[in-house]
């Protein structure tokens, strides 16, 4: 490791390459992934094999991430529908005050730079999220989506995939 990363409790798979300038705590990330600068991915996350997770990308509790999936720069996950900073006591919240919500991407989607992706959401294998989106809902497999809500531009034809 170097000393600009912070990496604690963390699950590395073989052949994981890592920027400088990342945060990632009780996490996993799977075999030739390869996690850009400035990337936090939060404990109990899971990236999967051979992964791309570009810059300035925040990876919340609760999101899983399977195989060859890429994650544009500045892309930000969300765990909790209805954040708030207190409590009905009007005490700053703890863990104990909220359940996280989960996210699930897909094998072989991608995700591009600058979207948001809202928690309780499923991204299909093969699909695409265009950049800036804000994903809402499922998105199905082999699908393109864009916009703010995300909505379907049009289907992808399927191809044999080539795995290691």
């Amino acid at each position: 490791m170097n000393e600009y990363a912070c990496i604690a409790n963390v699950k590395l798979g073989r052949d994981v390459k890592l920027s400088k300038f990342i945060n990632l705590y009780g996490c996993e990330v799977g075999d030739e992934s390869k996690i850009g600068a400035f990337v936090e991915i939060q404990k109990n996350a899971v990236v999967g094999k051979r992964c791309k997770i570009s810059s300035h990308t925040f990876i919340c509790e609760g999101v899983t991430i399977e195989d060859n999936v890429f994650i544009g720069h500045g892309v930000m996950f969300i765990n909790d529908s209805y954040p708030r900073a207190t409590a009905v006591d009007g005490n700053l919240q703890t863990e104990a005050d909220w359940k996280v919500e989960r996210t699930l991407v897909k094998r072989g989607a991608s995700v591009g730079s600058g979207s948001t992706i809202l928690s309780n959401i499923t991204i299909g294998e093969n699909a695409i999220v265009g950049a800036g989106s804000v994903v809402t809902k499922d998105v199905a497999p082999h699908c393109i989506v864009a916009g703010n809500p995300a909505r379907i531009l049009r289907y992808i034809e399927q191809t044999v995939e080539v795995t290691k």
